[in-house]
């Protein structure tokens, strides 16, 4: 089967999206099952990257029957735009509750993009200790990629002008929403 790739065309200085329909919930039962299938019978810790990959990663945890509480980072202090882009309002403490060390993490955020938070993600994972291996699932992989980062498990892959950000949400019945929005001019 052939994936449709959405399109993007130019109107004046607007992006006009044309016929991209983003779900997340069927996004991320795909997720799911790519990762029952990868990790099945395997023995699993789970990081989600602050606000949409903690999320995901609680989600994965009921479903994969992961005992370990999920952690949580927080890269703010880790990434290296800091300089460039200061320090967020909203900046929480990260959380690994298990031994880090020899065990095998499955890294989890919302949208792969640059593969900067990525990085950050991973540096800030070794200063708990050093895993025996570290995978990475991502809801959406959008390209653009500034760093050699590649997720293992992948909901969906869209490509997207850099002019926009896709943007997870979650409602107070847990159920997850994607929109598309035009990224803020500084």
């Amino acid at each position: 089967m052939r994936r449709q790739r959405p399109s993007f065309f130019s109107n004046g200085s607007t992006a006009v999206q044309a016929m991209l329909e983003l779900d997340a919930e069927a996004i991320y039962r795909q997720l799911a099952r790519r990762a029952r299938e990868h990790y099945a019978d395997k023995p699993l810790n789970l990081v989600g990257v602050h606000t949409g990959g903690v999320w995901l990663a609680e989600r994965l945890k009921r479903e994969l029957n992961v005992e370990a509480p999920v952690g949580i980072l927080d890269v703010s202090f880790y990434r290296d735009d800091f300089d460039q882009s200061g320090l967020k309002s909203a900046v929480r403490p990260s959380q690994i509750a298990f031994d880090v060390a020899g065990s095998h993490i499955l890294l989890v955020d919302d949208v792969l993009n640059t593969g900067r938070t990525v990085r950050a993600a991973i540096n800030e994972i070794f200063d708990y200790g050093r895993p025996a291996k570290v995978d990475l699932a991502v809801l959406i992989d959008r390209g653009g990629r500034e760093l050699p980062v590649a997720a293992s498990i992948v909901g969906s892959t869209i490509e997207l002008p850099a002019s926009v950000s896709v943007v997870l949400t979650r409602d107070d019945d847990d159920r997850l929403h994607l929109t598309i929005e035009e990224r803020g001019v500084d």
